[in-house]
């Protein structure tokens, strides 16, 4: 049995990809998008197609879709904001063609700060969906994990029918808690983007201490030697760590959003989560994971917790969801992702207002 089907007998795996072509190979339950892997598609050429499908609708159908956008500006602007969204519901539309679960579909990075705003794009979105055809119940509106964010989480879940959310680019414990208590139906705690950050951290702590171990006696050939990636493999891994933390809780005190690992870099990380609700998976990993073979242990389970801690008084403020927190990495990786989709989608929209 290969590793992939192995995981599969604990967790639903999830396609990390906008490119559809690859996930009949696969055979994930769901999928998910986000601006970065949208704008990546949009340059394969094989989809170009989709684009200037994408620009035809913005310009047909601009006056009647404009209360859906937040676009302050004249009509090109609003124009070259409908293509857009238009051309990553396109990508969704496909995928859910070729999976029988759900797709994530993310907001505009750039209204993660903003409750109002992400509403209006979130249903937005599912209008455009459903217009395709594609019902609610089978798409996850992806929103960054902000205070605002959880917000409109809380305000989208409680449509009806409801707005299933998708609370992305989460790093901390309090962030858990906090669309726990907003009834979001799942998060998504980034797993290797918090590797990076410890690895990162270790290696700048190693480079300033540097000049002083050059001085001690050298008796430290032994585990003291290990590199930050190996010292933080496996169970050690931090994002591991936060993730089966989060999993325990959230089964300890009854809490039925769930729980998916995501941004992974490596086959080991997606292997010390097997059990965990969901695991989104790149393609990369995917086909390692189908190429090795071997038998996978169950890590996470609700009837055999590893973890217990009370339960956590409700979250009312934004400076709560850090709180407690060893370091900045949860802040810090937080602006960052929001930064990056934000670039990204600058990108893609560069890359479709040559052709409005």
């Amino acid at each position: 049995m290969s590793l992939l089907e192995g995981l599969k007998q604990y967790t639903t795996v999830v396609a990390d990809t906008a490119d559809f072509s690859l996930l009949s190979k696969y055979k994930p339950e769901d999928a998910t998008t986000n601006p970065s892997l949208v704008l990546a598609g949009s340059q394969l050429p094989q989809y170009a197609h989709l684009i200037d499908a994408a620009v035809q609708f913005a310009k047909a159908h601009v006056h009647e879709m404009r209360d859906g956008l937040t676009t302050d500006g004249d009509e090109k602007a609003q124009m070259l904001e409908l293509a857009v969204d238009k051309l990553t519901v396109s990508f969704g539309v496909e995928i859910s063609k070729v999976i029988p679960g759900r797709v994530s579909t993310e907001v505009d990075a750039r209204l993660s700060y903003n409750t109002e705003k992400m509403v209006t794009k979130a249903k937005h979105l599912i209008r455009l969906y459903e217009d395709c055809g594609v019902p609610r119940n089978r798409v996850y509106v992806k929103i960054a994990s902000t205070w605002e964010g959880i917000a409109a989480a809380r305000i989208l879940e409680k449509e009806n029918p409801p707005i299933q959310c998708n609370l992305t680019l989460l790093f901390s414990f309090g962030q858990a808690v906090a669309c726990a208590q907003a009834g979001v139906s799942l998060i998504s705690p980034f797993v290797g983007r918090i590797l990076d950050w410890y690895v990162a951290d270790a290696k700048r702590k190693a480079s300033e201490e540097g000049n002083n171990n050059n001085n001690n006696n050298n008796n430290n050939n032994n585990n003291n030697d290990k590199s930050p990636a190996e010292a933080f493999a496996g169970a050690a891994d931090p994002g591991v760590r936060a993730v089966t933390r989060i999993y325990n809780y959230y089964k300890q005190h009854g809490y039925t959003t769930t729980v998916m690992g995501a941004s992974f870099r490596n086959t080991g990380e997606v292997l010390e989560l097997a059990g965990c609700d969901k695991l989104t998976i790149a393609p990369k990993l995917l086909e390692e994971l189908a190429n090795a073979k071997g038998t996978v242990q169950r890590r996470l389970d609700p009837a055999h917790l590893t973890q217990k801690e009370e339960k956590r008084a409700e979250i009312t403020r934004a400076e709560d969801l850090f709180a407690g927190e060893p370091n900045n990495m949860a802040m810090e990786k937080l602006s960052e992702g929001i930064e990056g989709f934000a670039r990204d989608t600058v990108k893609l929209e560069a890359h479709i207002a040559k052709l409005l």
